[in-house]
């Protein structure tokens, strides 16, 4: 009996730790959450701003450092001097306002440069301590290898533009921002896993309906960087009709036809338009099932909210058209479609609950 009481008060401080461990973990991971968010941020602003070809060199380590004397502002200005974009949009810009730009592109960087860091550090320390369970090790370092990649990404989006063109190429600009929003949503994934839910979690179709959901928020995101890509919320600031039509004529001139929904403007922003109409019914579709099902539910709270969300970033995202795409509200739809990101997934992994406990598998196995 004496030995029985031992192994449940052992198991019950080990249960102590591990949550313990799990909540220290999900702050780092919220705080990685936010860093990542700002980036997406700042990278929009980069590019609304025509920042983004700045820097016309790719240097990992040494270019964090930026210049600092004037004879360094001036290499680096006539670096930007050699490219199309100087020579086409801004032939003639002072010193001053090339390093405006310049600001703009090196302050992305920075912070793509340190949030690797403030994923690796702590994730050593986590690991090194004993402090991470088994079932993250190979997440965490998954999430670690996709900013690798899309520090590569990055560069290659920025290359499209130094040479044949003005701006960078709206593939992979759109390939760029993707995979961010994917790293976002990896990281959301794991940190709502180590949370602890109130609710048992929901059944499989629920589960089912709630990644589909992500996955056309996903699919939304990529076509408003085509959108952004293209600067096709410049033209057609009008709503609910476009070009004076509900469907507008002329969105098929460039050959083969598939081109039309990647370098059309027109045809991209027709697109992106209707696929918020079908996000927008699939949230519905998605809140009505889970009430129904799940009725009072917190799971149910969170479809009906996200709903809301969704209302929300539609009315953000006209009001952004009609006003031609001002850099304020133009951020704004780019962030608030983070947050729905963000939000879709934590739903998601709710439905799902948490990730069991090592100590409660070891339990359910003996």
């Amino acid at each position: 009996m004496a030995a029985h009481t031992l192994s449940e008060g052992a198991v019950s401080s080990a249960g102590d730790r591990e949550a313990r461990n799990r909540r220290l973990i999900r702050v780092w991971l919220y705080l990685v959450l936010l860093v990542l968010a700002t980036i997406v941020l700042v990278g929009g602003a980069t590019r609304m701003t025509g920042s983004g070809l700045s820097i016309t060199e790719w240097k990992p380590i040494h270019g964090i450092i930026p210049p600092l004397n004037h004879a360094q502002w001036l290499e680096e200005f006539e670096k930007y001097k050699l490219i199309p974009q100087y020579e086409q949009l801004n032939k003639g810009m002072s010193l001053g306002e090339f390093q405006r730009i310049f600001w703009w592109e090196w302050s992305h960087r920075f912070l793509a440069r340190g949030v690797g860091f403030l994923v690796a550090i702590p994730l050593a320390f986590f690991w090194l301590t004993g402090r991470l369970e088994r079932l993250l090790k190979p997440r965490m370092i998954g999430i670690l290898a996709l900013g690798g990649l899309q520090g590569a990404v990055g560069w290659w989006m920025v290359a499209s533009g130094l040479s044949g063109r003005v701006d960078v190429s709206q593939y992979r600009l759109a390939t760029h921002l993707t995979l961010a929003c994917i790293i976002f949503a990896a990281v959301m994934y794991v940190a709502r896993g180590l949370a602890v839910y109130s609710e048992r979690p929901a059944g499989s179709g629920i589960q089912r309906l709630a990644g589909w959901f992500v996955l056309f928020v996903f699919i939304q995101i990529y076509l408003g960087a085509l959108v952004a890509g293209l600067d096709a919320g410049l033209s057609y600031n009008t709503w609910p009709l476009m070009d004076g039509a509900v469907i507008p004529g002329d969105m098929f001139p460039i050959q083969p036809i598939w081109h039309n929904f990647f370098e059309n403007p027109k045809t991209v922003q027709f697109v992106h338009r209707c696929f918020a109409y079908f996000v927008l019914l699939a949230a519905l579709w998605q809140a009505v099932s889970t009430v129904r099902r799940l009725p009072g539910t917190t799971h149910a709270r969170r479809a009906i909210f996200l709903v809301v969300l969704v209302l929300l970033q539609a009315a953000i995202g006209i009001t952004t058209l009609l006003m031609q795409v001002p850099m304020g509200l133009g951020l704004l739809h780019q962030g608030f479609a983070i947050v729905i990101l963000g939000f879709a997934v934590a739903h998601w992994r709710a439905t799902k609950g948490a990730y069991p406990l090592p100590t409660e598998i070891t339990t359910a196995r003996s």
